[in-house]
């Protein structure tokens, strides 16, 4: 299914959206992570279509071709308030959903977890809640540790934006070994060809490493960055993912998807589909 290109103007950026399913459909955003792009969507978002979700998958501020935001903020509260006026501006309603990867998981945790979102749901994928990645012992966070060597990597000024076309292919086979990712590594690179976008993907990590210099606009929306949702959530997590290790995931009450790694909507579509439908369409608990 070819998706649509719709173009959402917010406060401080505008992004350009791919989006599949009829106009009148609930609302399902899509939220991609790093290195990657929108089309990290394109088995999910036309099986959404398919029963009868509007999803609508943003490259987020600072991916080409969605625009540089004129405040420069990166910071996850940033993203948080750009999904929320995603939502705003397509006229969502109750029933919309978020659905997050990576950067993305991050953000759709902290707006489910922010008493102001307009969120129902939220299903993340490789990134659980950041505040239930607890009780790990030694071995798995040394492991870990060294399995995060990029985020210290990205710190760097000059060096990450001069290397990154060779990061970027570093990581995807690092995170998820044996897949076959030319169509996203394209998609990637020509999201990050220009030096202000590559210095924006690469901000994510900068600015989370600098809570204090959030913008004002986003200050109420920076409280929850590290919450775990109080809607209704379901965590998924590549068995094989290099990125994030997996122990540390299904302690956090990740769901792990065997045959996966850290791009598991990509790997196993078909499986990561079924769980996010079955979801979806499951009745929320009484209260």
């Amino acid at each position: 299914m070819t998706p649509e290109t719709l173009e959402v103007p917010l406060p401080a950026v505008t992004l350009s959206c791919l989006a599949w399913g009829p106009a009148d459909g609930p609302l399902a955003v899509l939220l991609h992570g790093f290195p990657d792009t929108a089309w990290t969507w394109r088995h999910l978002g036309p099986l959404l279509a398919e029963q009868g979700w509007r999803a609508v998958a943003p490259h987020t501020r600072g991916y080409a071709p969605s625009a540089i935001p004129r405040d420069g903020d990166l910071h996850v509260a940033a993203l948080m308030a750009d999904a929320a006026g995603v939502h705003a501006a397509l006229g969502g309603d109750d029933r919309a959903v978020l659905v997050g990867h990576d950067w993305g998981a991050i953000t759709a945790n902290a707006l489910g977890a922010h008493p102001a979102s307009p969120y129902s749901r939220v299903v993340t994928m490789a990134v659980p809640p950041l505040g239930a990645m607890t009780g790990n012992g030694p071995f798995v966070l040394a492991r870990q540790a060294r399995m995060s060597w990029y985020t210290v990597f990205n710190q760097l000024p000059v060096l990450p934006e001069r290397t990154l076309e060779r990061l970027v292919r570093h990581l995807w086979a690092a995170w998820s070994p044996g897949y076959a990712a030319d169509e996203d590594l394209e998609h990637v690179l020509a999201a990050l060809r220009e030096p202000a976008h590559r210095s924006a993907a690469l901000g994510y990590y900068r600015a989370a490493a600098r809570p204090w210099r959030v913008e004002a606009a986003y200050r109420d929306w920076h409280r929850t960055w590290t919450g775990t949702p109080v809607v209704p959530a379901l965590a998924l997590h590549g068995a094989q993912d290099g990125c994030l290790h997996p122990r540390i995931a299904e302690r956090a009450g990740a769901v792990l998807v065997e045959g996966a790694g850290h791009f598991l909507q990509l790997e196993r579509p078909d499986e990561v589909g079924r769980l996010v439908t079955g979801f979806l369409t499951t009745e929320p608990p009484a209260s």
